[in-house]
């Protein structure tokens, strides 16, 4: 039996996972800014699938790096989605969601 597409859904589906509440929580605590760590992250992340040996790593860092690409458009979207009332405002930063 081939296991490998199952191994590499299963990571492509954590990653997803992860970065769902990633992004709402970054958002909440530190609004779009937030999209710079995305960004560093999925950049480090990038690299080194350029340079690992295992394939399987290298596959799910690499998924881990586009993930987290995605995410920098989702903290923006995120913004707009607690401009609606579909998310909590944080109430520190209410000047960011009164554009």
């Amino acid at each position: 039996m081939n296991y490998e597409g199952l191994i590499l859904g299963a990571g492509a589906f954590l990653c997803i996972g992860l970065f769902h509440p990633l992004v709402i929580k970054a958002e909440y605590y530190f609004g779009v800014k937030s999209w710079w760590a995305f960004l560093f992250i999925g950049l480090l992340t990038a690299a080194g699938s350029l340079f690992v040996e295992n394939t399987y790593v290298s596959i799910f860092l690499g998924i881990f790096a586009f993930s987290a690409f995605w995410g920098i458009g989702e903290v923006f979207h995120q913004r707009e989605r607690v401009r609606k009332g579909w998310f909590p405002m944080n109430p520190k930063r209410k000047d960011e969601y009164t554009d």
